[in-house]
């Protein structure tokens, strides 16, 4: 089956697609601008992404159809890597390579210890001020679109988790980092915050996303790539999916007799046999498809908390 437009596929012919594309966002896009794209390509009816990348980075975007948008949260929680290029001497508005620059400072002479003293207090668990320029929200509305009025900003400081903060590689004016990282930590608060350390300033020249959980060594598509798929075959297309089930790897899994799904499904507690650590766990069915997500109290007891559409719709039949 043949697209009717190599640049634009059927729009009006949206289609029920459950699962997960992980692409390889390009840089220059935003991360809503490659969902779209990502989107129409597919011809999907509901989708989402796992967490905004900056216009200036590259890397693993997760693309959630359907029932897979239910468990986008849940990728958004998880840890990530990252690969930066930290630009010394140059503090920019918006931390990056895109911004205006703001002030220049002589490059110092960095030897191991140097940096080892600077990189030790940005590692564990820190207080980190998010950039101004930034899609976190602050009374209903992104950072960055009162940023972009000419508002003053006051950003909080927040609790955020750096399990990893290496330098792999330096030049002259430049570092290149591997960062990991929980959920709301960024990469360029972190080289910001590194370059007041070192004295000179920075902003981030490159950023990449490696990994997110649970895909840590992730089969990443790019956008031509799709786009090519989509010109000569959608069956070729539909290939790059991975079931939802993949997104769920991350997750304590409990599985369920066919009773026990349905009673779950009608909004019933269940009782666990078996005791399973509290805390939010994918559910799954007899014939190991996951009915979605649900949360296990202190004492084993088990509810809906997410359900996928077929666990509801079975249960009704």
């Amino acid at each position: 089956m043949r697209f009717s437009d190599s640049r634009f596929p059927i729009a009006h012919s949206r289609r029920a697609l459950h699962g997960l594309v992980l692409l390889d966002k390009a840089t220059g896009l935003s991360s809503n601008q490659a969902l779209q794209q990502v989107r129409r390509l597919f011809r999907a009816e509901k989708a989402g992404h796992t967490g905004s990348l900056d216009p200036l980075a590259t890397g693993l975007l997760p693309i959630c159809f359907g029932e897979a948008t239910k468990i986008a949260g849940i990728l958004l929680g998880e840890a990530k890597a990252y690969e930066t290029l930290a630009r010394l001497g140059t503090t920019t508005d918006t931390d990056d390579a895109d911004g205006t620059v703001l002030r220049e400072r002589p490059l110092p002479v960095l030897d191991e210890a140097t940096l080892e003293a600077a990189l030790a207090p940005l590692r564990g668990r820190i207080r980190q001020r998010p950039p101004i320029y930034a899609a976190l929200k602050q009374g209903g509305e992104p950072l960055y679109a009162k940023a972009r009025r000419g508002e003053v900003v006051a950003v909080a400081e927040r609790d955020v988790l750096v399990h990893r903060l290496q330098c792999s590689e330096r030049g002259a004016d430049w570092l290149r980092l591997q960062v990991e990282c929980g959920s709301g930590t960024y990469v360029r608060s972190l080289v910001r915050d590194l370059g007041e350390a070192l004295g000179c300033g920075a902003h981030v020249a490159e950023l990449r996303r490696l990994w997110v959980e649970p895909f840590r060594a992730p089969r990443m598509h790019a956008l031509d790539d799709l786009r090519a798929l989509a010109e000569r075959d959608s069956d070729a297309l539909d290939a790059c999916l991975l079931p939802i089930e993949a997104g769920l790897a991350g997750l304590p899994a409990v599985a369920l007799d066919r009773e026990q799904a349905r009673r779950l499904a009608q909004g019933q507690a269940l009782r666990l046999g078996t005791m399973v650590g509290a805390g939010t766990v994918a559910a799954f069915g007899e014939d190991g498809r996951a009915l979605g997500l649900a949360q296990i109290d202190a004492v084993g007891v088990l509810r809906a908390q997410r359900l996928f559409v077929w666990a509801t719709t079975s249960a009704a039949c």
